[in-house]
């Protein structure tokens, strides 16, 4: 996985509101910072990336800038589930949430190993900056360092919908072993609901993604 040679550069601040957890310098990019997310705060900047057809797979087209925050305040409450804003330099670029496959649906569908972390991964549209070449994969770099390195995790496991040809094929050209294609139940909680999805599992293990 490439990297700079700021690879030891990653400074946990834990769970300060506004504060980075996580930083890492990428060269040809700048510094990335990732801090918890402000439901309220941040609801304009999300709702904006979430009401995108391009984010159809997240599953919150339709959705109001209120609900989204809504969304985010219960997951705020929760030891399990957890939902961070990723900057480049101040600017917001991307959205990371984390989890316990134990608690999750997706735990049902494998079999899930000690330490193993689930991620979702949101990267916002390109915006004034255009394309710039390597960009997902510094951000997924910063993304598996933190959950890998900084919370000192055996293993990764995303589930991005099986449709999704371009996450999946982002993923493994990250380094990710293919898993297997399963169908995620529906979730239907007064505080939450998430439709049935069938998705393409795949995991990355520390030795793997930092060797050495």
């Amino acid at each position: 996985m490439s990297d700079s040679r700021d690879n030891r550069d990653n400074r946990d601040s834990r769970d300060n509101r506004g504060v980075h957890v996580h930083e890492r310098v990428i060269d040809g990019f700048g510094t990335f910072g990732i801090r918890p997310l402000d439901a309220e705060r941040d609801a304009d900047v999300v709702h904006g990336w979430v009401s995108e057809e391009r984010a159809a797979f997240w599953g919150m087209n339709g959705l109001t800038r209120d609900q989204v925050a809504e969304i985010y305040a219960h997951m705020a409450g929760l030891d399990t589930h957890h939902a961070f804003l990723t900057e480049l330099d101040g600017e917001p670029v991307a959205l990371l949430q984390t989890y316990e496959p134990t608690e999750d649906r997706v735990g049902e569908c494998y079999p899930v190993e000690p330490g193993d972390i689930g991620v979702h991964v949101l990267i916002a549209p390109a915006g004034g900056r255009g394309a710039r070449t390597g960009w997902s994969a510094a951000l997924l770099t910063v993304f598996t360092s933190y959950v890998l390195v900084g919370l000192d995790r055996p293993r990764v496991v995303v589930d991005p919908d099986v449709r999704n040809e371009k996450a999946v094929a982002r993923f493994l050209r990250q380094g990710f072993e293919e898993g297997p294609v399963v169908t995620l139940p529906e979730i239907d909680l007064p505080d939450v609901y998430l439709p049935e999805k069938k998705a393409q599992l795949a995991f990355l293990r520390r030795e793997v993604a930092f060797p050495g």
